[in-house]
């Protein structure tokens, strides 16, 4: 059965008579069905019945369907209401617009408004710069996607990509206490996103791209980076890498391996497999091999359009060919940014003595970490529910703040390799092991080492 998770977390109210038996059957019924217990709380009492409700983590909607059957089966219970927890958390959105300035009485509204706004207006017009420091832009990114490639669920357009986005905004106020907005653009034409975004630019400090599909994702970036005086960020691609090369320092450390001999293997190619393969030869890691759905990539590959140039031309220097499974025979590391249940215990097992697998494609890795840990050293995924989660949030919330407070206008190679380096930081000597080798994303340190970091970076350059 699959893992249960608070991302299907449901509560029934159930009315039922009110034997001290009864709230003990509701229990059973959940734990029998495999789900997981949060809650049993008495909501209403009396001598005649009694109203409880049932709050339990399951695994997905017919796991949560197949509690509210094993509750109702219980003789004298009734289920009222089923909620799904998930969806009560987004009604409405998450976010919303509050002033920062009081506005009380007509003094205050002549110096937020007319008339004094005007002074204002005319000083940014007289000198630009001072838009940074007199008007939300200081402190602002837009999250811009076109919904082509959301999360694991592919190409389902702007408006079903808006949750996500909401989502990436309020962890950017809630980590570095960046001011982001959801920028959900109904078209995936390049040229009409590249132009968009360019006319909006004047409203933000930054430009954080996100969830769109690969290779559309590597033009806009550099086109965007070329005409606007702000930094440009994709985080599927950066953010990943980012993290990827943090984790991988760490997991280093204890398998006393060195960056230069390493024999790395990926899944694929690409935004974030390009990135991650692009940084990790940034950072002395040049023996790398890449593989997606049609095997090895190689120099002239045929029938690769639409693989990255620079996977081509960097990696597999030795011309590998074949599957991914014959690959692993040997390598110190394993990559994965692809698809789920694509390795087998074999392949892991003929991996090289102290062995690193970051199985990272989400929900499902590429192979179950609990089998891939029987031959692996040190294992990490892209899910909370297991040790060593690679998250982008350790990354682009410090990125940002670091880039707004040096009013950086580009990001640099330099740029990323110092937030890989920072993150790596938080893990101090003494918490390092084999299942803490990435700080967790809610240690209050990680964004403000690297926004420090990133500042630092920026007003060197």
């Amino acid at each position: 059965m699959a893992n249960n998770s608070p991302g299907y977390a449901i509560t029934l109210r159930v009315e039922l008579s009110p034997e001290s038996s009864s709230t003990a059957s509701l229990a059973q019924a959940v734990i029998d069905t495999g789900a997981a217990l949060t809650a049993l709380d008495v909501v209403e009492s009396s001598h005649e019945r009694m109203v409880v409700d049932v709050t339990c983590d399951t695994s997905d909607p017919d796991h949560a369907d197949r509690v509210t059957a094993a509750i109702a089966a219980i003789a004298g219970a009734n289920v009222r209401k089923v909620s799904d927890r998930t969806f009560l958390l987004h009604l409405g959105g998450k976010l919303e617009v509050k002033p920062k300035v009081p506005l009380r009485t007509r003094d205050d509204l002549s110096r937020a408004y007319t008339p004094g706004v005007a002074r204002i207006c005319m000083a940014i017009y007289e000198e630009p710069s001072d838009a940074r420091r007199l008007t939300i832009k200081r402190n602002t990114v837009a999250v811009v996607t076109d919904g082509s490639a959301v999360l694991g669920l592919g190409n389902i357009g702007p408006a079903a990509a808006l949750p996500v986005m909401e989502g990436k905004a309020a962890l950017f106020k809630q980590f570095a206490d960046v001011d982001a907005w959801p920028v959900c653009l109904d078209t995936q034409d390049v040229d009409e996103i590249v132009r968009t975004v360019q006319i909006l630019a004047p409203v933000y400090g930054g430009i954080n791209l996100e969830d769109i599909s690969a290779p559309r994702c590597f033009e806009i970036e550099a086109r965007l980076r070329e005409l606007l005086d702000i930094p440009v960020f994709h985080d599927d691609q950066h953010g990943t890498a980012i993290v990827v090369l943090a984790a991988l320092t760490n997991a280093l450390k204890i398998v006393k391996k060195k960056p230069e001999d390493l024999k790395i293997v990926m899944s694929g190619a690409g935004a974030a497999g390009t990135a991650v393969a692009q940084l990790l030869y940034e950072a002395g890691m040049k023996n790398i091999t890449a593989y997606d759905t049609e095997g090895a990539i190689y120099q002239d590959r045929p029938n690769s359009e639409s693989t990255s140039a620079w996977m081509m031309a960097n990696t597999n220097k030795a011309g590998v060919t074949g599957k991914l499974g014959k690959g692993l025979a040997g390598a110190d590391v394993f990559i994965g940014v692809s698809a789920p249940n694509i390795l087998t215990e074999a392949d892991v097992a003929s991996m090289a003595k102290d062995s690193i697998v970051f199985a990272m494609a989400n929900p499902d890795p590429e192979i179950d970490p609990v089998i891939a840990a029987k031959h692996a050293k040190i294992v990490a995924t892209g899910r909370s529910d297991y040790p060593n989660q690679i998250n982008n949030v350790l990354a682009f919330p410090g990125i940002f703040r670091g880039l707004l407070d040096a009013a950086s206008s580009k990001i640099t190679t330099e740029t990323l390799l110092a937030a890989a380096h920072a993150i790596a930081g938080c893990v101090s000597p003494a918490q390092l092991n084999a299942s803490y080798i990435v700080p967790s994303v809610f240690d209050p340190n990680v964004a403000k080492s690297v926004a420090k970091a990133v500042e630092d970076v920026a007003r060197r350059s």
